[in-house]
């Protein structure tokens, strides 16, 4: 069952969809999921899908838009800076928990692309989340990944547009927009083909309200988003996925991967997607159509996402044995029985997940046990 909520942050009336399992008994509680969008996208846009999908697994979901986006207050429109939507997202937290459905010892959250990287910072700070799934986070480090896609021509050009931007907006309090995406070879905020032909369908089809424009503002505070060097280490014990795209124009895996490596033991569980052709996809028909993006990587905007409600739905199902962090730490002074090495006990990092076909350059996912096959992060 999904309702129309809302709830506020900082004062701003956030819109959101709540969804609660059918059959809960009148005093009954469930673990709850809390998500939002990538960069400038709403919550129309296809993430319904991975809502319903948890919910029919047991869990209530609430699924919003950030304020300055969507169906949500807050001017000017197209403002998207990074620490306001981590706000959003705690006071998301706050509200579900408030909710008559609601276990508020079991909250877990799930973002992608630019939320990827906010529920990494979220979990890291707010110690209610007892569970963390982050896809495809893009938008930490900025500047090493413009530097690197561009240039230092590109990024001096970046440079000094923001400052007249700036100087604009001290003099005039003028607001200047750029397109979130453009056909390729026009300046856009995200500039790929891909994106713009993902974000043209589906606002002609299910996201009317999404709009194609971010203020410049919005670069500038994007290039200061660090790259959760200081977040990583403090998000264990709480469990942790990370799916991450191969081959991705926009977020570089190398990069990318530079934040799994921070993560301080138990080490999350990593989930690597290969490439597929937008073709591949687009042949797939519906099954393209109703799968959520993870914004720049052709292997979340299409096939490769197809595996993740159903994965993601036990991923988060592990936490439910977990009321508190606790468990997943070994009592002060334990000492690991002698035996063989670490090193040698390891399970692989990599655990093939096939689809009906066998293919194995679908992916490659390490998941906890009973997600998927690996090892119990409990055990680690």
């Amino acid at each position: 069952m999904r309702r129309d909520v809302h709830f506020l942050s900082k004062g701003l009336r956030c819109s959101g969809f709540l969804y609660v399992p059918e059959g809960l008994g009148a005093e009954q509680k469930a673990p709850a999921i809390v998500m939002a969008h990538g960069f400038s996208a709403v919550k129309e846009q296809n993430l319904p899908t991975f809502a319903e999908a948890f919910t029919r697994a047991g869990f209530v979901t609430l699924l919003f838009d950030y304020r300055f986006l969507g169906a949500s207050e807050g001017e000017p429109r197209g403002q998207i800076f990074w620490y306001d939507q981590i706000e959003d997202y705690s006071n998301a937290i706050t509200w579900g928990s408030a909710q008559p459905k609601v276990d508020a010892e079991r909250i877990g959250i799930w973002g992608t692309s630019y939320s990827g990287a906010h529920v990494l910072w979220v979990g890291a700070h707010d110690k209610r989340v007892k569970a963390v799934v982050s896809q495809v986070h893009g938008g930490v480090g900025a500047l090493d990944m413009f530097l690197q896609g561009n240039g230092p021509d590109a990024l001096g050009f970046l440079r000094a547009m923001l400052t007249q931007d700036r100087i604009g907006r001290y003099e005039t309090g003028a607001v200047n927009y750029l397109p979130v995406t453009a056909p390729e070879g026009q300046p856009a905020a995200l500039p790929s083909q891909e994106a713009y032909d993902w974000f043209t369908e589906t606002q002609k089809t299910i996201a009317p309200n999404w709009v194609n424009q971010v203020t410049m503002e919005s670069l500038e505070k994007l290039l200061g988003y660090d790259d959760l060097s200081g977040a990583m280490p403090h998000i264990s014990p709480t469990p942790l996925l990370m799916i991450l795209a191969e081959q991705d124009a926009l977020i570089p895996i190398e990069l990318a991967k530079k934040s799994y490596d921070r993560a301080r033991a138990p080490r999350p569980s990593l989930c690597c997607r290969a490439n597929t052709s937008t073709s591949t996809t687009q042949s797939r028909g519906p099954r393209r159509r109703s799968l959520p993006p993870g914004i720049g990587s052709r292997s979340t905007w299409g096939e490769s996402a197809s595996v993740e409600p159903q994965a993601l739905s036990s991923f988060f199902r592990h936490f439910e044995e977990l009321p508190d962090n606790a468990r997943m730490q070994r009592p002060q002074g334990h000492r690991r029985a002698k035996g063989p090495s670490r090193k040698d006990a390891r399970v692989p990092r990599r655990a093939a997940i096939r689809d009906r076909g066998g293919d194995r350059s679908r992916a490659h996912c390490r998941l906890p046990r009973g997600a998927g096959g690996a090892e119990d992060m409990t055990d680690r």
